[in-house]
């Protein structure tokens, strides 16, 4: 797979803030963002700025107006935050499929609903309301960013593992591209299930955009799940690909499948190993 030319910022002297402040905003944000994205903003954005040294690449990939999906690994419980910093700073409000129960939580309900966060009811009737709300957002010209796993990966090394359908529906029905995008570093800062973030030394966050996965061959043709289990799959190899450029080796040959691992979906699935692994990765 092709990859861009490299923007990273990387340090705190005097060339490095020169080239932080050309990277700073790459494209200007030209959708409504509301007061919640504004005050978001205001207050995380600094704060990642101080914390986190970064490596945008392939920002040119995310569409600079109309609907798309964006695929991205998940491999920390912050990695949310780091990876909305990359959509806004190139020029674009990112939207997540999360847990319903936040909008139940005062003021953060707010939040979600004015920044147009999609909610999930996982586990009811209410299930394929998620599903709908996405086509309609990116049918309307806007990015919904999904984690085609669907959790934090169980694979013990933090690769992608075997992906849900959900992206692929999404983008086939609404006939928009998906942007893969490979993420990592986020781990550094706080390891999956992790208690306590490591903030010091400052980490780096990369972010990889790749080019729209290649799903021409497959649009216009009936949802079957042997398509969208192709579509996914396909989503999977460009974001593994991409994760590979960024950590400099190979992936396993075989996608990790939690099913087949008997490894459950919620909860920590590595409870004695998550202590000694998050001391081994913040060194």
């Amino acid at each position: 797979m092709h990859c861009p030319a490299r923007a990273v910022v990387s340090g705190v002297d005097v060339d490095a803030t020169a080239e932080e402040e050309a990277l700073g905003k790459p494209r200007r944000m030209h959708e409504r963002r509301g007061w919640a994205f504004t005050l978001c903003v205001a207050i995380l954005k600094p704060l990642l700025l101080l914390l986190t040294k970064r490596d945008w690449v392939g920002g040119e990939n995310i569409p600079a107006t109309g609907g798309a999906v964006i695929a991205a690994n998940h491999a920390s419980h912050i990695d949310p935050l780091t990876f909305a910093h990359f959509i806004w700073d190139y020029g674009r409000l990112p939207r997540y499929l999360a847990k319903a129960a936040l909008w139940d939580v005062r003021f953060l309900g707010a939040v979600m609903k004015d920044t147009g966060q999609i909610p999930v009811y996982r586990m009811s009737t209410d299930a394929s309301k998620a599903f709908s709300a996405a086509v309609e957002a990116v049918k309307g010209g806007k990015i919904v960013i999904i984690y085609p796993e669907g959790t934090l990966t169980r694979q013990p090394e933090l690769w992608p593992m075997v992906g849900k359908t959900g992206a692929a529906r999404i983008a086939l029905s609404a006939d928009v591209p998906v942007i893969p995008v490979a993420q990592w570093g986020a781990h550094e800062i706080l390891y999956p299930y992790a208690k306590r973030p490591r903030f010091f030394p400052r980490r780096t966050v990369h972010a990889h955009a790749g080019k729209p996965v290649d799903l021409e061959d497959l649009r216009g043709k009936e949802l079957t799940p042997a398509v969208l289990h192709e579509a996914t799959d396909r989503i999977m190899s460009d974001i593994t690909t991409l994760l590979e450029e960024i950590r400099g080796e190979k992936a396993p040959a075989e996608r990790f499948d939690p099913r087949k691992a008997g490894v459950s979906s919620t909860g920590n699935p590595h409870a004695e190993q998550t202590q000694r692994r998050s001391g081994r990765h913040a060194r």
